[in-house]
């Protein structure tokens, strides 16, 4: 027991909390220069160098994972309740934070000021650009650009059509495999800088907003945290016990890591590599957490939805507004539809918020309002949407009957 405790001291989850800590203390002790200076640039190198992998290892597991499914009728069934789980699992986020924010009233006695704030004006293409956006013009332009949308389309067709080949595509399908299982090393290999980068990165978020930034919106915080974790206890608590019949310790165990990855990064694409591991561990089998997870990084995002639902009820309050039920039901529609178009990378949901309050008629000054604790609620949502993806492949998985059928090998 011992030795066990010893060696859980020494590795990477326990290294990222005390970086953690350490950026937190080290941030409210120094200024914005020096932080800007010294410590920002430890965490842009460590954003780099996820962002270096994520493309390459997105689409080797994508094109393994479709082309390993040999039986096309299967592929197509596993891809259609994977996206029907994503969608109706988001929609239930976006209710969760809008019911529990009407409960709450995170914007109700404050008094804050929204002169001389402004944020830039997004707005939302239509559900046919959306759609005509998914097909690249050059898959090659797609992956030097990291276009993820383009980058899953051309994998997920590349590799039905590879699958189609029969016998044939074996040499193909091993290299793609190959590929994948290498681009994992290297993630792990970049993982093993991730506590610097993550003191880099709140040592230097703290010393440019500081500790106080929180005080005044810290009911929003509040708030965000409680439904999001409420939204665990009550779908995902359900998924594992009545569904997966899954102990709950083995699940919360199985996804620590990748959860403590995107909480201490806000990157979804920093914790692909170990959550399509701990999708491995806890019982999906190889080709639906190759389909699944990294197509679940780029549009699936529980905690993105309810992050949205708080926030357009949050902000209504603040600028005295009453959400209708027509608004309510458009922000849920907006939700799902912002969810599949915000990538894996840090602060991209405050930029879909922009679309969610358009449509609605929120002042964006309360964009610029929660931006200064965006870094904070960021670390919430994002760390449930990878929670969020390792749930639905196991419940695809277990809905093929394959739960638990592919025992996992570690390395």
């Amino acid at each position: 027991m011992a030795e066990k405790k010893r060696s859980w001291l020494f590795s990477l989850p326990a290294q990222m909390i005390v970086g953690l800590v350490l950026g937190v203390i080290v941030g409210a002790f120094v200024s914005a220069d020096v932080g800007a200076t010294w410590f920002k640039p430890l965490g842009d190198l460590f954003i780099r160098l996820i962002r270096m992998v994520v493309v390459p290892l997105v689409f080797a597991t994508l094109v393994a994972g479709a082309a390993s499914i040999t039986d096309i009728s299967k592929l197509g069934r596993v891809a259609v309740k994977i996206l029907i789980t994503y969608m109706v699992t988001t929609a239930i986020a976006v209710g969760f934070g809008l019911g529990f924010a009407e409960l709450i009233q995170p914007g109700i006695g404050l008094d804050l000021s929204t002169s001389g704030l402004a944020a830039k004006v997004v707005k939302a293409p239509s559900i046919v650009q959306t759609f005509l956006n998914f097909v690249p013009i050059n898959p090659m332009e797609a992956m030097a650009k990291g276009s993820m949308l383009q980058i899953i389309f051309f994998a997920v067709f590349f590799g039905v059509c590879l699958a189609g080949l029969g016998e044939r595509n074996k040499p193909l399908l091993e290299i793609f495999q190959l590929i994948g299982d290498t681009m994992i090393r290297v993630t792990n290999a970049v993982m093993y800088y991730a506590p610097i980068g993550v003191f880099g990165l709140l040592a230097y978020t703290v010393s440019k907003h500081g500790l106080a930034v929180l005080l005044p919106l810290g009911k929003l915080i509040l708030a965000s945290f409680i439904a999001t974790a409420l939204f665990c206890i009550v779908v995902y608590g359900a998924i594992v016990v009545f569904y997966l019949h899954m102990p709950v310790g083995r699940f919360l165990k199985g996804i620590f890591e990748p959860w403590l990855v995107a909480f201490t990064t806000c990157s979804s694409a920093a914790a692909l590599a170990v959550n399509l591991q701990a999708c491995r561990r806890l019982g999906a089998t190889k080709s639906i957490a190759s389909f699944s997870i990294p197509l679940g990084n780029t549009i699936n995002m529980n905690g993105t939805a309810i992050y949205m639902g708080v926030c357009a009820v949050f902000a209504a309050e603040i600028f005295g507004m009453d959400l209708t039920i027509t608004d309510q039901v458009t922000i849920v529609l907006m939700g799902v539809m912002a969810a599949i178009g915000t990538a894996g990378v840090p602060g991209a949901g405050l930029i879909m918020t922009t679309v969610v309050f358009t449509q609605v008629g929120i002042p964006l000054e309360a964009v610029a309002l929660i931006a200064g604790i965006d870094r904070i609620l960021d670390m919430i949502r994002t760390s449930i949407n990878v929670v969020g993806d390792v749930a639905s492949a196991l419940v695809v998985t277990k809905s093929e009957g394959d739960l638990d059928s592919e025992p996992y090998t570690e390395g």
